[in-house]
């Protein structure tokens, strides 16, 4: 199993792949455009970014020296309007490679921008459900990325917990659908695997 910092590591070298291939067409900056829909004075959010800076430094991307990266903090990406703003900002520079890290209002926002620049996800849960890809193995578009789970992943869940509480009858999920909207999709997976 992949750890976070293995993960976004990954992600790091996904996002400079692109800007990597184009790196004979000059000594120009490259713009990274960055969406995460975390909020900026959460450490943990804090921390993902800073992983995501330091795995381009590793591939020789720098920000500042070859390399441009606009963030923008989507504070917990629950307020759509503000997501869509910073979307359109995003949009709006340019940039060679949108990343975007956080719930999937960000994906489809940004999606809705741009049909040419090319968008990476991370930390999305199930983007097929969510209607950003049409499928894991070819996304198709201008987007791909990396899922943290999808649903049929819920069956798996709820069959590891009843081999860690033998005898288990019931479990509860507790989410914000509004903060979590991937918990939307993953109920009825937990629900026929209930059955």
């Amino acid at each position: 199993m992949i750890r976070r910092r293995e993960f976004i590591t990954l992600l790091g070298g996904a996002a400079a792949w692109p800007l990597a291939a184009r790196a004979q067409q000059g000594d120009r900056v490259r713009r990274i455009g960055v969406l995460t829909t975390g909020d900026e004075n959460d450490s943990f959010a804090k921390t993902q970014v800073s992983a995501f800076t330091q795995a381009l430094a590793d591939l020789g991307w720098t920000d500042g020296r070859n390399v441009r990266m606009d963030l923008r903090w989507g504070a917990s990406g629950a307020d759509i309007n503000r997501i869509r703003t910073l979307a359109q900002e995003l949009v709006g520079l340019q940039p060679d490679i949108i990343m975007i890290n956080g719930t999937p209002t960000g994906a489809v926002a940004v999606q809705r921008e741009t049909r040419t620049i090319p968008i990476v996800f991370a930390s999305l849960g199930d983007p097929v459900a969510s209607g950003i890809v049409a499928r894991l193995d070819r996304p198709g578009g201008n987007i791909t990325g990396f899922a943290t789970y999808e649903a049929p992943l819920g069956g798996k869940w709820l069959e590891l917990l009843s081999e860690i509480v033998p005898g288990l009858k019931r479990a509860t999920v507790m989410f914000n659908p509004d903060s979590s909207p991937t918990w939307t999709y993953m109920l009825p997976a937990l629900e026929t695997a209930t059955r």
